[in-house]
C-alpha cells in the first residue's frame, strides 16, 4: 500500500517550513546535536530531519516531542486560545430577545 501524501495549502506549507527552521535554529542555539535530540525525543534521525524541513508527513507527536525537548511546549497551548471569529459566529446565533 502506498503511503498517503499529505497535501497542504501553500500558506500552511510555508508556515510548517518556518516552524521546522525555527526548531532547528533553537536546537543549534542550545548546542544540542541532532543525535542527542533524537535520543531525547525518542525519534529517528530521518524524522528529525523531516521535522526540521517542515514536512507535513511527520505526526504531531514528533513535533511535540521536539518542542518538549527544547522546553518550548507551553507556546503550543496558546494556539486558538482566543478564538475571535468563533466567538463572533456564536454571538450571531444568540437569541435577539430573552423572555423572563
Amino acid at each position: 500500500m502506498k503511503p498517503k501524501k499529505t497535501i497542504l495549502l501553500p500558506k500552511a506549507a510555508k508556515s510548517l517550513q518556518i516552524l521546522g527552521q525555527n526548531l532547528k535554529f533553537a536546537r543549534i542555539r542550545r548546542r544540542i546535536s541532532a543525535a542527542m535530540m533524537c535520543e531525547r525525543a525518542g525519534i529517528s534521525h530521518a524524522t528529525l530531519t523531516a521535522i526540521e524541513q517542515g514536512k507535513p508527513s511527520v505526526s504531531m507527536a514528533g513535533y511535540m516531542s521536539v518542542l518538549f525537548c527544547l522546553n518550548m511546549h507551553a507556546d503550543i497551548e496558546k494556539v486558538a486560545s482566543d478564538d475571535v471569529l468563533g466567538r463572533e459566529l456564536q454571538d450571531l446565533q444568540l437569541p435577539k430577545r430573552v423572555h423572563s
